[in-house]
């Protein structure tokens, strides 16, 4: 029964925790300004919830944010805590766009993607959207961003409505959705191009390996019957080619137009010449002999040629 009891207490606590870190972000102005020492709105309730946070420590919510918390809390009214920041007049980011030079950092700060632009090209600020955060300034290189004052003197709530809250809450969740579909999509691309490159690591490797096989290791059937069909299809296209010069050759003599130096010619060239018709037989490929030059060296004598002048 005591085990039974201290479990139902147990999922109560719990229960109750996250409820009331739920009803204390409700209770935020959702400036995600930071200025309360967490990165959103929502890291901040969880531990004013939790008791890790001051209650005192939303600048932008200002003292009527601060009663409203202690009145959550059951506990008393205190005043902000300076050391982050003050009560003021709720400003709006402005950016002269004389000087923006389109470098994107303002738009990568800005919690609610309030900032309209594109690299290299002019930003502006959505009026409607922005909360006065002030996360765009510092990242700004050329300090062209100002925040400027639009409510006047009310401060605080006074200066922000429950909707504003509620709107500036759905564009950074949608932001940080959309910041995490981008992440997926980054570690896919990633993930891709290191299998991509691990698939021909192997293969590169499985070629070394081949190559360095001992020469009388039998190579699979596949691999020979695959050497086997290269080499004919080589040699059908070489013979392809030496019959097509044999008739070209042979229209060429029949009109008198045919080779008038083959019976002098250079060592390089007639080196060239055997060196040629070796890799013919190399290759299992011979010209038809009533077709076939006669190679000088044949029938000359073994002398040195000397070219023609």
């Amino acid at each position: 029964m005591a085990s039974a009891l201290s479990a139902s207490l147990t999922v109560v606590t719990v229960t109750d925790s996250i409820t009331l870190a739920d009803r204390v972000e409700d209770l935020l102005p959702q400036t995600q300004c930071t200025k309360c020492g967490y990165a959103a709105c929502r890291p901040y309730a969880e531990a004013v919830a939790v008791g890790t946070a001051n209650y005192n420590q939303c600048p932008p919510g200002g003292s009527e944010g601060v009663a409203r918390l202690a009145a959550l809390l059951g506990k008393p009214v205190i005043p902000l805590n300076p050391a982050n920041g003050v009560e003021r007049p709720r400003p709006l980011a402005v950016i002269d766009e004389s000087l923006c030079i389109g470098c994107t950092l303002c738009m990568q700060a800005c919690p609610v993607d309030a900032i309209l632009g594109a690299p290299k090209q002019m930003h502006t600020v959505i009026e409607a959207l922005c909360t006065g955060c002030d996360l765009c300034v510092a990242p700004c290189p050329v300090d062209c961003i100002a925040m400027v004052p639009v409510t006047g003197a009310a401060t605080g709530w006074d200066a922000w409505t429950e909707a504003q809250a509620r709107a500036a809450r759905e564009h950074h969740d949608q932001r940080e959705a959309r910041l995490a579909r981008e992440r997926d999509a980054a570690e896919a691309r990633v993930a891709a191009r290191r299998a991509a490159s691990s698939t021909a690591s192997e293969a590169a490797t499985a070629v070394s390996a081949a190559s360095a096989a001992p020469a009388d290791t039998p190579a699979p059937a596949a691999t020979v019957a695959a050497a086997d069909d290269a080499d004919a299809r080589k040699r059908a296209i070489i013979q392809a080619a030496l019959e097509r010069a044999r008739q070209k050759k042979a229209e060429l003599a029949a009109k008198g137009a045919g080779p008038q130096n083959t019976e002098r010619v250079s060592a390089d060239v007639q080196a060239q010449i055997d060196a040629a018709q070796a890799r013919r037989r190399r290759l299992g490929i011979e010209e038809n002999a009533e077709s076939a030059p006669t190679s000088p060296a044949a029938d000359a004598p073994a002398t040195p040629r000397v070219p023609k002048p």
